[in-house]
Parts: structure tokens; C-alpha cells; sequence
């Protein structure tokens, strides 16, 4: 498998392009706005990509999907519990100062365990809210690769500050959801640097916060 990862737009958005070398197939995460970068990659290489992942729909994660979309003719994916942010992007843009992107209709509503296939490669979909009510992160077992979005970041935490944010969720989806892998599993955060998840167990000053269980991870 190939992994590109590309820094896209006014917040710096992590995008993944992950493609099978033999396939040609490919699957995009997060296309942020200005994704021309990741255009050109995906025009230049020649990748057939069969689908388009949303992690959650906040602005910035979102604003390039379109552009992606009309240029490959993807299918769109993403969790039903962030369809009020997607189709909030007025507002969003607002908050930013950004233009409107593009909305463009979701092709298929995720959950928590569906297989995305990419050549001979698989992603697990992890349930991971708190940081958005819909958030999912996406594992690939086999290359032990987690993107993990808005979640876990490189010595921090996603933000709750956000509506539909909490943190004794995002702490819960982190526990049971994230630090549950391997600690070789490197991890795509939605901003910053890579890192892996051993390396934020035993380093992540945020891990040591208080939670509840509370059984709220069934999405």
C-alpha cells in the first residue's frame, strides 16, 4: 500500500490519498479546501479512487470533496450522526472566514465496523465521537495505519469546544476505541504531526484524564 499524506488548506488538514500499487485503486480521507496537490497526485499517478472518506464533517476536514469528486467520480462516505454539521457548512464558513464549499450528496452512511476495500487492502471503520457527534476513524490492520482524524493528535487530544463536542466521549473513544491497538500502529492525526500509538500511551499527557464509561460507542 502507499500512504500520501498532504497538508491541505487555511487550517492545514491532513488529507490521505492510500492506494494499492497493484490495483491502481485508491481511497481519499479528509480532501481539505486548496486540495490541488492532492489532484495533481492522484491525475499524475494514475489512481482509480473508488471512494472518498469523511472522518467528520467539520469545514476543513470537508471543503475539497467536491473538487476530489469531480475529478474522479467517487463515491462519497460518512457517518449519519454528521449529517446537521455537513449540511451546516454556511455556518461553519462563517466561523472561519472561508467561502462555502461545495456540498455534494453522500453516497453511503457508515457505522461502526464496516470494511472499506482498496485493492487488496481493507479499512476497519472505528466509531470515535466526541470531538464531532459522527466522527469515525479509519484502521488498516494489515499496514498497521490508523487515521484518526481530530481525535489523537501527536501529545494532544481533539478539541471539545466545537457543538457537538464532549470530552468524556472523546476520552471513551480514545480508551476503548484507539489505545486498544497495537502500539506499532502509526496514526495520521487530522492536523500536526504523525505518531503512533505507543508513543502517545505512554507519552500523552491527556491520557491521564478522568472518565466515565458510559456506552455511548454503539454508532
Amino acid at each position: 500500500m502507499i500512504h500520501r499524506v498532504f497538508s491541505l488548506g487555511l487550517l492545514a488538514c491532513n488529507a490521505s490519498l492510500v492506494g494499492d500499487e497493484h490495483s491502481r485503486e485508491a481511497l481519499v480521507i479528509d480532501p481539505g479546501d486548496d486540495p490541488q496537490p492532492l489532484l495533481d497526485t492522484i491525475a499524475r499517478e494514475g489512481w482509480k479512487v473508488r471512494e472518498i472518506l469523511i472522518t467528520h464533517a467539520h469545514i476543513d476536514h470537508v471543503a475539497g470533496v467536491a473538487d476530489v469528486q469531480r475529478l474522479t467520480g467517487a463515491a462519497v462516505a460518512m457517518h449519519p450522526l454528521d449529517q446537521p454539521l455537513y449540511e451546516g457548512l454556511e455556518d461553519q464558513a462563517a466561523w472561519v472566514g472561508m467561502p462555502t464549499p461545495e456540498r455534494v450528496p453522500i453516497t453511503r452512511w457508515l457505522a461502526h465496523g464496516d470494511l472499506i476495500q482498496c485493492g487488496a487492502h481493507h479499512f476497519t471503520t472505528l466509531f470515535t465521537p466526541g470531538h464531532a457527534p459522527g466522527h469515525v476513524s479509519f484502521y488498516c490492520a494489515s499496514e498497521s495505519l490508523l487515521i484518526s482524524a481530530d481525535v489523537l493528535f501527536r501529545g494532544g487530544i481533539g478539541r471539545t469546544d466545537l457543538p457537538g463536542g464532549d470530552a468524556n466521549t472523546l476520552l471513551e473513544s480514545i480508551h476503548t476505541r484507539l489505545m486498544t491497538l497495537p502500539d506499532a500502529t502509526r496514526v495520521v492525526p487530522g492536523h500536526g504531526e504523525l505518531t503512533t500509538i505507543g508513543e502517545e500511551r505512554h507519552s500523552n499527557p491527556y491520557l491521564s484524564l478522568a472518565w466515565k464509561p458510559q456506552g455511548s460507542l454503539r454508532n
